[in-house]
This record gives C-alpha cells, sequence and structure tokens, in this order.
C-alpha cells in the first residue's frame, strides 16, 4: 500500500479570505483600543504593524496571521485568548447568542 503524499498549502476550494471572522476580529480589536484610548497611529506603532495595515484589519478587510495576533494582543496588554472570545462574541451577535 502506498502512501498518502502531502500536499502543501490549502485544500482545492478552501478560500483565503472569510468576511465573518475578519469583520469580528476587527470589531474586537478596534473595541479593546478605543476602550484604552489609543489612536489607531499610535497603536500600530506600539504593535509593530503599519497603520495602513492596521486600519485593514480593523474594518475586517485582513485576515491577520497568528504571529499579527499575538502582536495585536500584546500592544493591547491583553491575552491573545481574551482577544478571541472577543472575537467569538462578536460572531455571535448576529445569531440572536
Amino acid at each position: 500500500m502506498q502512501k498518502p503524499t502531502i500536499q502543501p498549502g490549502r485544500p482545492l476550494g478552501t478560500p483565503t479570505y472569510e468576511s465573518e471572522p475578519a469583520a469580528a476580529f476587527g470589531q474586537a480589536v478596534r473595541a479593546a483600543r478605543v476602550d484604552q484610548g489609543i489612536a489607531q497611529d499610535e497603536f500600530a506603532a506600539l504593535a509593530g504593524i503599519a497603520r495602513s495595515h492596521m486600519g485593514k484589519i480593523e474594518r475586517g478587510e485582513h485576515v491577520p496571521t497568528l504571529p499579527l495576533i499575538l502582536k495585536i494582543a500584546k500592544a493591547l496588554r491583553i491575552s491573545a485568548a481574551d482577544l478571541m472570545a472577543a472575537t467569538e462574541r462578536n460572531m455571535g451577535a448576529g445569531d440572536g447568542s
């Protein structure tokens, strides 16, 4: 019996962008940043992310990678778990949860 080969990358047909989690994450980041009274440009500098890229993340136009999520959480001085919990709450907000 031949071993199956493992193909790198996403399976065929898997989207690279999903708007609902991207928007929910962006809402969570923006809410935490505003609660702390930090301007977006200042926050982007704290996180080591370009301001324009941070804007795309907050608007849900970009799905951040795990390293970016960790940088964002650190700049917000909250755990990545808390940031993900807020994201999950934002995703549930539209379905009556």
